[in-house]
């Protein structure tokens, strides 16, 4: 393995601070009048609703979509997910949270920095419009974006996905044009505390992730990486949770309510992501910081597309769940993820040393954030690439595999953007319904799946069918029912711009 003397100290966590006064991201208890309002009460609610929608809904869905999650027995509520299905319906909170709350509030705090010249401000609030604006992309393809936010417009146009991404782009340069890495930042949430600095280098990544996306930008990429000004650390909402209710971490809230009360369980492993990490002569060490082992101390995992008999051998402690705490971060973009980008870049170059040195890197950030020091992280970086190793020919295959390991325990909706634009893994010959018969509980056998492939549900959504990904989400309801200006749903088969 070639090591890059570049890992930095392991930085535990965000400085350490309260949420308490911005969690309740639906209530305003002081009612402030509108001419109160200033960046530093409606920045930290556009992150709290960035943090509960990312956090939790997009998960959730990422996770069932990539094949992290399938829904135990006796429940249903994403079952569809499952299925690799998703409605108008189903994500149109989630859409009216993202646009009418987290982006109106950031261009709230964009209007009064630009007013009054507060140059930290307005780069923040930019990053996360930016941020926000890509992930609506990514799920539905095209998206009011240049005549969004106009309360006075109930119809506004649907952009295509390229224009988006390109508006996006010029909207960080031309903030990071302005900013200083020492200009203040109003109070906030992920960079408590801080200057524009660690904002001006979460800009810069995101510009990577973008341009790697939209691909045929290898210029800008290789001018962002010999600038060297990207983040040394993950950045995640962390250290602002809280076991309080109304402050914990969103998918923790969502899927372990048994504080309130509540007994149900939804999201178990999908044997694919368990297969995957656990095989005959191979255990990842990241296993047991993403999953924990059910009721026997094993690790097993379910098939996509069915509900569990009910039988007494599949009840739900039989399955493992994924790791979860009232405080578990919120990650937005991770050292791994940066360096994967990094490693197809040189990888598209030709530079197969570099492309590999980055590509065991992303692999030792990720088992570091799993919990490891930099030692244990470098030698289990290298177990992994003798388990997975990194090949030129075909380094598509090899970086999307390793991501879409990486990225199961930390931003499952990450992984299924990059599994569907680097088509890694891909299906097997293996479908859903050769591993269980939902007639015959003593039929399921686990060990018919191959480790690094995907597999069809059983009951697959009809319209995906076999040996296929759910590329698109239909427009939200809250967006196009009423909007005469909504385009026809090109179809869930239809890649967005960036898989096609």
């Amino acid at each position: 393995m070639k090591k890059l003397a570049i890992i930095s100290t392991f930085i535990l966590g965000l400085a350490a601070t309260s949420c308490d006064s911005y969690l309740d991201i639906n209530e305003s208890p002081n009612s402030p009048k509108e001419s109160d309002l200033n960046a530093s009460i409606l920045f930290p609610a556009a992150e709290m609703n960035l943090a509960g929608s990312y956090g939790d809904f997009l998960r959730i869905a990422g996770g069932y979509y990539a094949q992290y999650y399938v829904q135990t027995f006796g429940t249903s509520n994403y079952l569809d997910y499952s299925r690799f299905e998703m409605s108008a319906t189903r994500s149109s909170g989630t859409y009216t949270q993202l646009t009418s709350r987290t982006q109106k509030n950031l261009q709230l705090v964009r209007d009064i920095a630009k007013e009054k010249q507060n140059w930290g401000d307005y780069l923040a609030a930019t990053v996360l419009r930016a941020f926000t604006y890509q992930v609506l992309v990514d799920c539905y393809g095209e998206v009011p974006y240049t005549e969004a936010l106009d309360v006075s417009n109930p119809t506004p146009k649907y952009d295509d996905g390229q224009t988006i991404y390109a508006g996006i782009l010029s909207e960080l340069d031309e903030a990071l044009s302005n900013a200083k890495a020492s200009d203040p930042v109003c109070t906030n949430l992920l960079f408590p505390g801080q200057t524009a600095d660690p904002w001006i280098k979460f800009a810069n990544a995101l510009k990577l992730k973008i341009y790697s996306r939209m691909g045929g930008a290898d210029a800008q990429i290789g001018a962002i990486i010999s600038e060297g000004n990207l983040p040394t650390s993950d950045i995640a909402f962390k250290g602002c949770w809280s076991s309080e209710a109304g402050h914990i971490s969103p998918f923790y809230a969502e899927e372990f309510p048994s504080g309130w009360g509540s007994t149900q369980i939804n999201v178990v492993a999908n044997v694919a992501i368990i297969g995957t990490m656990q095989q005959s002569a191979y255990t990842d060490p990241r296993l047991k910081a993403f999953f924990s082992p059910n009721s026997d101390g094993q690790y097993v995992g379910g098939i996509s597309g069915t509900n569990f008999s009910t039988s007494k051998t599949y009840k739900s402690t039989y399955w493992c769940r994924p790791v979860a705490s009232y405080d578990m971060p919120v990650y937005l973009l991770t050292m791994a993820e940066l360096d994967f980008f990094i490693s197809e870049y040189y990888a598209r170059q030709g530079k197969a040393d570099m492309a590999e040195a980055y590509y065991n890197l992303a692999t030792a950030y990720s088992i570091r954030s799993a919990g490891y020091d930099d030692t244990a992280a470098l030698a289990y970086a290298e177990d992994f690439a003798k388990q997975w190793p990194y090949d030129q020919s075909n380094y598509k295959k090899s970086i999307g595999i390793a991501k879409w390991i990486a990225l199961a325990g930390v931003n499952p909706f990450e992984g299924y953007c990059e599994l569907r634009r680097l088509k890694y893994p891909t299906f097997g010959e293996v479908k859903g319904s050769d591993m269980y018969n939902e007639t015959d509980d003593s039929s399921y056998q686990p060990d018919k799946y191959k480790a690094g492939t995907l597999y069809t549900p059983i009951k697959v959504f009809g319209p995906v069918g076999d040996n296929q990904l759910l590329q698109r989400w239909p427009y939200p309801e809250s967006s196009s029912a009423r909007n005469t200006n909504a385009p026809a749903f090109p179809g869930y088969t239809t890649p967005i711009f960036w898989a096609q």
